[in-house]
């Protein structure tokens, strides 16, 4: 339990001296050198506030920091340094008795920082075996004064902590270095704790080469998400915890901000959607920043900051050409090392401002330069495109609302493919939201029509093109070649599947526009050639050349491997469509790692969420059905239905349907797998047109009714060989053998058909065999399907054949026990591999441990173990502990 301070310095005072303290308690005790009074006010320990938030983080960090000589704690006004301090204090884990002194600017002459000094040591009844004699003069400490108090300090048994606050507020460089001597030779006996809003004049680099240095920073005192929530339950405000994120995020963590954020909200009638719309500009945190910060400040830094406020990063040119001034490197510098919310980025020349700040400033742009802002942000437009900057420029740009310029900038660089992939493609792609789509400039279409793209709104990508094609063709000047390659590149990525001609035909006038643009720009853009060879792909796919379409992802895999960021997005997707494509051939083991490479790629390569393409977990799925596992086949279809182009990309959604239907089938709803169908598109590309037909045929089958399969069956498709099996099925099942024998291809002349292609075909004959009681046959034939199945595990064209199979195994026992492997699904697939510390709790697990045991077990938090288990719930597709033990046991992880 926290003590009371001064009793706290008492019970661990070192009375072992046995020198009478002469003077205690004197009025001449109690007056500095100048003759005023010491103000004992700055003795006293601050009280914590009633709403205090427990930061054992932080506190043990203190802890630790006073087993050494020097404890900094830095930051911001409001960072809740004093109160961080404080806290520790009355936690009463001081290694000795706490001395409390708050420096003030009026405190600057050395004579009077060091009476202070000395009469905190006797206000907090710190006994020294000799009493070093109080400063003669307000303006130099005689050294001997100095030395009497590091020795005294030295020859106590116990350590006194010194907390002094505010050291910020003596820059004197006299007043630190005495300070340093003194902490240098009182030795283990004193433990200095300095609270200041910038690094003082100590030598610190020093005591970091000797390790004798504990620095708490700005960015140790931000609140995390959990603190701010303990916030907000501190002030009562436990229905509001959701919004700990939100003013997390719009504070930086800023113990002040967040505090009065508290307050405001307290006082609101609509506590949530304050902290929804929160406005620094109009609350009590712009009265703190401007009485504390900006106020603080002369005329030409307030005008720089005014002006660098629309900046997310500052950079001192940049700053200078804003201000049309060239002192913004001297002055940012200076507000950094100041602590007035404007911070270093560390190992460059750029700063940033605290959000708040930042916003608070805006506001007084506006307030006291009405229509200055979309001018700055012109010019700072222009100089961060300059120099490489270019999302940077176009948020700027687009802020000012001039889209014109950031269209062209966009067209014009052959910046155009990343709005579609690369590591800022999402951002970029957001500056575009309040464009209009209507603008008169063939850029603006073609930006439009990028962003329909990126959103997989091909049908308004179209659209956007015909409408930049229609300005290209009555523009007065002739278009750049980056305009022309730029509408030939979305051309083809939003083709709508017509033919596979128009496919090639778009891909190489791409490749030729290409040619156009100088080389060097070309190389800059490796995207622009990742995203061609894509569509490209994706055209073949859409139109049917599956095998074409296989070969070309798979090329385009191979080749971007260890590319850069700016084609992981592309890589992402063909990986994806490559494994969909092998799991429908029956490549099942290839499909399954193509499509853990395809989720590997958008994890490890930072895909953002909106860019992530449902393809790979379809593909997943997909291999589930096949081997029989309908709960990993759900778990895989649940997280691409998740994605955003499960919605409105035509081979993600048919393929999220044509699975659903089947997986229905498979738990023998027919009736569920048939409204899966009848919820098609109303017009679909060739082969997503026929991935629907052939489901809706397997469906027609497992209800009955051959003639209605046969009728769903009536155009061929552009997969011959998937069209023809399916239709022999149907026509096996009316009955007439004859006819679908007849439709399937040689024996021996299977040309490049996939591994369930020939299971199909062989089942098919197996089948027929069968009903014209060649039972030896039929045996025969089921083998050699069996044996080609199972090196892929493949199960479910076995399952979906019907009774006969299981029946013609029960007759030759020795071929079921061969192979036993169908009868039983393979464990679901683990897409990501378990942590170190995952496999850890999971055998804590095994050991029938509770959540407490395992933490206390591994020293984490319950709230860490939980996350942990969470992880290991969703990767091993389980909900419960129990089954967790068991599919890990079954995969071999215990």
């Amino acid at each position: 339990m926290p003590r009371n301070t001064a009793s706290a310095a008492r019970d661990t005072r070192d009375t072992s001296a046995n020198v009478p303290a002469s003077g205690r308690g004197g009025a001449e005790a109690r007056r500095g050198p100048t003759g005023d009074p010491l103000l004992a006010a700055k003795f006293a320990i601050p009280a914590v506030p009633r709403t205090l938030v427990h930061r054992q983080r932080l506190l043990d960090r203190l802890t630790a920091g006073t087993a050494g000589p020097l404890t900094l704690i830095t930051g911001p006004a409001g960072a809740g340094k004093t109160t961080l301090a404080a806290s520790w204090v009355a936690e009463g884990t001081a290694p000795g008795p706490v001395v409390w002194l708050t420096a003030e600017h009026e405190d600057r002459a050395p004579g009077e920082f060091w009476a202070y000094v000395l009469e905190a040591l006797r206000h907090h009844e710190v006994e020294l075996p000799e009493d070093p004699d109080r400063p003669g003069s307000a303006e130099f400490v005689e050294h001997s004064l100095l030395a009497t108090l590091a020795s005294g300090l030295a020859r106590r048994n116990r350590p006194v902590v010194f907390v002094l606050d505010g050291l910020d507020q003596v820059p004197v460089r006299e007043v630190t270095s005495a300070l340093d001597f003194v902490l240098s030779h009182a030795g283990p006996s004193l433990r200095l704790v300095v609270i200041s809003r910038v690094d003082p004049l100590l030598p610190l680099h020093r005591y970091r080469a000797q390790g004798r240095i504990c620095e708490i920073r700005s960015a140790d005192l931000a609140f995390t998400e959990q603190e701010a929530s303990m916030l907000l339950r501190g002030h009562g405000l436990e229905s509001c915890e959701e919004s700990a994120d939100v003013l997390t995020t719009r504070t930086g963590g800023w113990a002040a901000g967040l505090r009065l954020c508290a307050l405001e909200m307290q006082r609101s009638d609509d506590p949530s959607g304050f902290a929804r719309s929160f406005a620094a500009s109009q609350s009590a945190v712009a009265d703190y920043l401007l009485a504390e910060v900006l106020d603080a400040q002369p005329e030409t830094t307030r005008d720089l900051l005014m002006r660098s406020s629309i900046l997310e990063r500052v950079h001192p040119d940049l700053a200078n050409t804003l201000t049309g001034r060239e002192d913004a490197e001297w002055i940012l510098a200076g507000l950094a090392r100041a602590g007035a919310f404007v911070e270093s980025v560390a190992g460059t020349r750029w700063c940033r401002f605290q959000p708040l700040f930042a916003e608070v400033l805006r506001t007084h742009l506006r307030h006291h330069h009405p229509g200055l802002e979309p001018r700055l942000r012109r010019r700072a437009a222009v100089w961060l495109a300059d120099h490489g900057w270019l999302t940077e420029a176009v948020e700027q740009a687009a802020a000012a609302a001039d889209w014109e310029w950031a269209s062209a900038r966009v067209v014009e660089h052959l910046e155009i493919g990343r709005l579609l992939t690369g590591p800022e493609a999402q951002r970029l792609e957001g500056c575009f939201a309040g464009m209009p789509r209507d603008l008169p400039d063939a850029a603006s279409a073609l930006v439009a029509g990028a962003c329909a793209a990126a959103r997989y709104d091909f049908v308004g990508c179209r659209a956007q093109l015909d409408r930049a094609g229609e300005h290209i063709r009555t523009a007065q000047a002739q278009p750049s070649a980056e305009t022309r390659l730029a509408l030939s590149l979305l051309r083809l990525l939003s083709l709508p599947g017509g033919g596979d001609r128009d496919a090639a035909r778009e891909a190489d006038r791409t490749l030729d526009l290409a040619g156009c643009v100088p080389r060097s720009r070309r190389a800059e853009h490796p995207e622009i050639e990742a995203l061609r060879r894509y569509g490209l792909a994706r055209g073949l796919l859409l139109t049917g050349r599956l095998g074409a379409a296989r070969a070309a992802f798979a090329a385009f895999a191979a080749a971007a491997d260890g590319r850069t960021d700016a084609t992981d997005v592309v890589r992402h997707h063909s990986l994806g469509m490559l494994a969909l494509l092998e799991s429908l051939r029956g490549e099942l083991n290839e499909a399954e790692k193509h499509a853990r490479l395809a989720l590997a790629t958008a994890r490890d390569r930072s895909v953002p969420p909106a860019r992530r393409s449902g393809i790979g977990h379809l593909a997943l799925a997909g291999v589930a059905l096949e081997r029989g596992d309908l709960r990993g086949a759900r778990h895989h279809l649940d997280l691409g239905s998740e994605c955003p182009d499960a919605e409105l990309d035509p081979v993600a959604r048919t393929e999220l349907l044509v699975a659903r239907a089947h997986l229905n089938l498979a738990q023998g709803r027919w009736r569920d797998a048939l409204a899966e169908i009848e919820d098609r598109p109303p017009s679909l590309p060739p082969w997503p047109a026929q991935r629907v037909a052939l489901a809706d045929s397997a469906v027609q089958l497992a209800r009955g009714d051959p003639t209605a399969a046969i009728s769903a069956l009536r155009e061929a498709g552009p997969d011959a060989s998937a069209h023809v099996i399916a239709l022999a099925r149907a026509h096996l099942a009316s009955g007439d053998a004859d006819r679908a024998l007849a439709l399937l291809p040689p024996p021996d002349d299977q040309g490049d058909a996939g591994i369930r292609q020939r299971v199909a075909v062989l089942l098919i004959r197996a089948h027929a065999a069968l009903l014209a009681k060649d039972t030896e046959s039929a045996h025969r034939i089921l083998g050699e399907a069996l044996s080609t199945a199972r090196p892929e595990t493949l199960r479910r064209p076995f399952l979906e054949a019907g009774p006969w199979v299981r029946h013609l195994l029960e007759l030759r026992p020795h071929m079921a026990h061969r192979h036993a492997w169908l009868g039983s699904p393979s464990a679901p697939l683990v897409v990501e591999q378990l942590s170190v510390r995952e496999r850890q709790v999971l055998e804590h697990c095994a050991q029938v441990m509770s959540t407490e045991e395992i933490a206390e077990a591994m020293c984490l938090s319950v709230n860490t173990v939980k996350t942990h288990l969470r992880s290991i719930f969703r990767k091993l597709v389980v909900s419960r502990r129990g089954e967790a033990v068991r599919r890990a046991r079954e995969l071999g992880l215990l």
